[in-house]
């Protein structure tokens, strides 16, 4: 691995965690759900209009088609929609280290559901995890965390993971930014349609809500999506997705640093502890042939 994709990846990892503190900005002075049904319009728009610069076309295998709605209903509308509304009542960096464990959740239905063969590695990662999220939660829930909140983190963690599980390999075939882009717009009009119903219309300008709204829009929602494909390519699948296990330290810092959030030893503890577990869990496929 050379230093531009090391230098990509810690980018990509930056960009994704930056997006928790960005939301709680937007959520506390906008309906959540509009606003992010908004995002992806615009997001899913360029990122289509993108990959039609680059010759990709609209014209996708079934596979890709299915990967579509599926991460389109799941990842944008169901993971994110319920983290927005989530961030109303809790910190960013608490939905930033519970949307990071999504990679070993991922090898833990894999292991459970589908009976995948799980190393030692992989299993001590798994463990680490699980007292790594014990710490920070014991820590929070007894400081009066919001817990309907973290159901909501927890609910759309899950969401994600499945349309990981369900959708994997079936991206293949080219025009990855093309089925990236129609995702977006699938999860705008899946988000417009709860939106109407639920949300109420009201926003309380300011500069910060308005240039939260535009980063996430084109940082955490489009650049870090190129970013992501460009390393992929360079460095594979499994050996970029290594670097996820950065996302719960940047998540927490950054909340820290934008949101002046406590940083408590419990949380920075829990974090280290995660990012073990998901480095051990991502290092162990890269050792363990897959079949």
């Amino acid at each position: 691995m050379d230093i531009r994709a090391i230098i990509m990846g810690v980018a990509f990892c930056v960009m994704w965690s930056s997006a928790f503190t960005s939301a709680r900005i937007i959520v506390a002075s906008a309906p959540p759900l509009t606003a992010l049904s908004i995002r992806f319009l615009i997001s899913g728009l360029l990122g289509v209009l993108i990959a039609w610069m680059l010759g990709q076309s609209w014209r996708l295998t079934p596979a890709q088609w299915r990967a579509t709605v599926i991460f389109g209903i799941c990842q944008n509308a169901l993971y994110l929609g319920l983290n927005f509304v989530a961030m109303q009542t809790i910190e960013a960096s608490l939905a930033a280290i519970i949307a990071s464990t999504m990679p070993l959740l991922v090898a833990l239905a894999g292991w459970v559901i589908f009976g995948e063969r799980i190393s030692g590695l992989a299993f001590a990662g798994l463990v680490a995890g699980v007292i790594g999220v014990a710490i920070i939660m014991g820590a929070r829930f007894q400081g009066g965390v919001d817990l309907y909140g973290v159901l909501l983190c927890v609910g759309g963690v899950i969401a994600l993971t499945f349309a990981t599980l369900a959708v994997r390999g079936a991206t293949s075939g080219g025009n990855f930014l093309m089925v990236v882009g129609l995702q977006m717009l699938v999860g705008s009009a899946v988000l417009s349609v709860a939106a109407v119903s639920l949300e109420t219309f009201h926003v309380t300008w300011s500069w910060q809500l308005v240039a939260a709204f535009f980063y996430t829009t084109l940082v955490p929602g489009l650049a870090a999506t190129l970013v992501w494909f460009i390393l992929v390519q360079r460095i594979g699948a499994t050996r970029a997705a290594t670097f996820h296990f950065l996302n719960p330290f940047f998540g927490v810092v950054i909340a820290t640093l934008i949101l002046s959030e406590a940083l408590r030893l419990s949380d920075m503890v829990g974090v280290v502890v995660i990012m073990g577990g998901i480095l051990a869990v991502q290092l162990s496929k890269q050792r363990t042939p897959r079949g």
